[in-house]
């Protein structure tokens, strides 16, 4: 077909791609649901909401941002949901208790029917804006389907291969299918002090859509990182990942980020909030990468240390709401498609 000819022409992008190679959005719409996997990453201002609509038609839904804002952060989910042409939610995940996660719980559920709700277990964190977070998620999912999710489970969408790599603290020593590595970035990985939060107890999934990979390990933080990979790493090469913990320097260890050889990496991160210098680098020089999006500028660090504003998909504050929209094939090429420009990369898996 047009679209995987295209995958096999085009050569890949490189880093620090300039406008000029980037070419016109293609239309996907009409053979969405036969051909491709779709993930967006919306914008919900530093927290995190990423939807995956798989070639099945069937959703997933990993966090729902912040609370409140007259429900905006639930109107942008639903505004992904109509590009994508579902009107339901099949699973929820909820990758940890923290505001900028599981806060639109409420407003989402008013809006759009959800079919499960998943998470790690308890809250885990004996702060006062976590509790409540916490409490309020619990109120609104009381008698929905909901269901504990732990190290080696699986999220049943049709079509995808959605295993669950960490959650509650523990992880996953082998992937079914997937030999472990040694990894060489263990030995020079600094010591990362061990986090009481509830970042440390993310949910992190793996998705595997034939060939293509996409990574989310929520906001899991450096110990627990390289506890995951280190001395040897059961992660295989990355497509596509979502850069832990909106690019904080609390996440985002080279014993993880090297070892995963992402191809391209977005990160989630606000105006003000997060996008950190050292992250940002750590991320950008990974072995292998190829382009690094950002949803916003981060306007608390550099020019160095933020990519091209073609790759970014709110360069001016907050309020915008432009996302990134993701196309992958199941031969491992992919398209990722700024919705502030129309602008689309296609890459492809060498």
């Amino acid at each position: 077909m047009v679209t995987a000819l295209l995958f096999a022409l085009c050569a890949v992008a490189p880093l620090a791609l300039a406008p000029a190679h980037l070419a016109a959005a293609p239309q996907h719409a009409a053979v969405t649901k036969a051909h491709h996997l779709l993930i967006y990453s919306i914008d919900v201002e530093g927290g995190q909401s990423t939807l995956l609509v798989a070639p099945s038609g069937a959703s997933l839904l990993v966090d729902t941002g912040w609370p409140d804002h007259n429900g905006r952060d639930a109107e942008r989910i639903q505004a992904a949901m109509r590009d994508a042409g579902v009107t339901k939610i099949n699973y929820l995940l909820i990758t940890h208790y923290h505001t900028d996660h599981v806060g639109g719980v409420p407003n989402l559920i008013a809006r759009v029917p959800i079919g499960e709700f998943l998470d790690h277990g308890p809250n885990r964190e004996d702060s006062a804006s976590t509790r409540a977070g916490y409490e309020a998620y619990l109120k609104a999912i009381a008698g929905k389907p909901h269901r504990v999710v732990h190290p080696g489970d699986t999220i049943p969408i049709p079509g995808l291969n959605v295993i669950v790599l960490a959650a509650d603290g523990k992880h996953i020593s082998a992937i079914p299918g997937i030999q472990p590595k040694p990894n060489p970035y263990c030995a020079t990985e600094r010591q990362w002090p061990t986090d009481p939060s509830e970042n440390a107890r993310s949910a992190g999934i793996l998705v595997t859509y034939g060939k293509f990979r996409f990574l989310d390990l929520g906001d899991l933080t450096g110990a627990k990182e390289v506890a995951l990979v280190c001395p040897n790493n059961p992660i295989p090469p990355i497509d596509l990942y979502l850069v832990t913990h909106h690019g904080m320097d609390l996440s985002n260890s080279h014993a993880i980020v090297d070892a995963i050889h992402p191809l391209v990496a977005i990160m989630n991160n606000g105006a003000h909030k997060a996008g950190k210098p050292a992250a940002w680098q750590t991320v950008h020089d990974s072995p292998g990468l190829q382009a690094l999006y950002m949803l916003h500028t981060a306007e608390d660090s550099d020019a160095a240390h933020n990519s091209p504003e073609a790759f970014i998909a709110n360069p001016k504050g907050d309020g915008d709401g432009h996302y990134f929209k993701v196309v992958a094939l199941s031969n491992g090429g992919f398209s990722v498609t700024n919705t502030r420009t129309g602008k689309t990369t296609e890459y492809a898996r060498k």
